[in-house]
């Protein structure tokens, strides 16, 4: 049985939904709210699960999984079909690149606990936190439209979804969440309609989640 531990907003969270939605694999979700109860995911309850106090995590038959990226790795080794890191040696390595400039290089800076460490102990207000917000996410995305392929294809790297394709898609989400400007990137503008019409992205977003009411 697959368990992943979720919250409506996380982007990390989203990325698995959408792996999870893309393989076609049933799972339950148990909802960690980020805000209500000072955190829930601070409280030793989650804490026993995840000791980073984050998420998500995922639960199969007895085994923990972390980290995002881990996560939908291992779901890609376990269930195979469809891969998510499709190709040869060089391609695979290139959809990982455009992950991890994702999930490494934007999401950190932009997190909810950064975020509000600007704004509570450095004293900043909320305008200085979104113009943070905005630059690290317009530099990093416009780093990423980079390093696609050449030519126009209708996911990121070929012609179905893949792992950078589950990363960019929250990342899209929370830019515009945010009123991040994207006419610098009109291929991922371009690739973002196209997995939002796919009902495993449709269905992965925030506000089709149970916990968004």
């Amino acid at each position: 049985m697959l368990k992943l531990y979720s919250y409506f907003r996380s982007s990390a969270a989203y990325r698995c939904r959408i792996a999870l939605n893309l393989k076609g694999l049933a799972h339950e979700t148990e909802f960690v709210h980020l805000i209500k109860d000072g955190g829930q995911h601070t409280k030793p309850a989650y804490r026993a699960v995840n000791p980073q106090a984050l998420l998500p995590t995922l639960e199969h038959d007895g085994r923990v999984i972390t980290q995002s990226l881990a996560i939908m790795e291992y779901l890609d080794e376990v269930h195979p079909k469809p891969s998510l890191l499709p190709g040869d040696a060089e391609k695979r390595a290139k959809i990982r690149a455009f992950a991890l400039a994702i999930a490494c290089d934007i999401h950190p800076l932009n997190n909810l606990r950064v975020l509000s460490y600007l704004k509570a102990p450095l004293g900043h207000d909320q305008a200085a936190v979104d113009t943070w917000y905005r630059h690290w996410v317009e530099t990093g995305l416009a780093a990423c439209e980079a390093l696609l392929p050449p030519g126009e294809t209708r996911f990121c790297f070929g012609d179905q979804p893949t792992l950078a394709d589950a990363c960019l898609i929250p990342q899209v989400y929370n830019a515009r969440r945010f009123k991040a400007d994207l006419t610098a990137m009109p291929r991922l503008v371009a690739i973002d309609k196209a997995c939002c019409a796919l009902p495993a992205f449709a269905q992965a977003a925030p506000e089709a989640q149970p916990d968004a009411a």
